[in-house]
């Protein structure tokens, strides 16, 4: 019986693998950002997909972190965490996240990571070497 609830729930779930970007890394993988809405970005900006679900990352001043779990090429981060430090960068680490938390689109291209809104902004990174 037991045999029988457990494939019923497996059916109902779909038996799908991991399909969101972090399926397309590996955790060890670091992105930096290389532009953001079409401006180069030389400020120290990464996003690491550690685990099925999460995102990880290190903004100009703040560590941060939130979960994505929408499936390629879709992209939908719920409400980032960070850590509390100021900065003389609050300005962009400010810009970067409201692009973060908007992207809607993914794309993977070799070493190339692509993330999409509506209003047309992209944030561009890459894997880190």
């Amino acid at each position: 019986m037991l045999r029988i609830i457990c494939i019923a729930l497996l059916a109902l779930t779909g038996c799908r693998a991991d399909q969101t970007v972090s399926a397309q890394t590996v955790p060890s993988d670091v992105w930096r950002l290389v532009m953001m809405d079409g401006k180069s970005v030389s400020t120290p900006i990464t996003l690491e997909f550690p685990e099925e679900g999460r995102i990880t990352g290190r903004a100009p001043c703040n560590r941060y972190f939130a979960q994505q779990t929408a499936p390629l090429p879709w992209f939908k981060v719920d409400a980032i965490g960070a850590t509390r430090m100021a900065c003389e960068q609050m300005d962009l680490e400010s810009e970067y996240f409201d692009a973060l938390s908007r992207a809607t689109l993914a794309e993977i291209q070799g070493d190339t990571l692509l993330l999409g809104t509506e209003n047309g902004t992209i944030l561009r990174y890459r894997r880190a070497k």
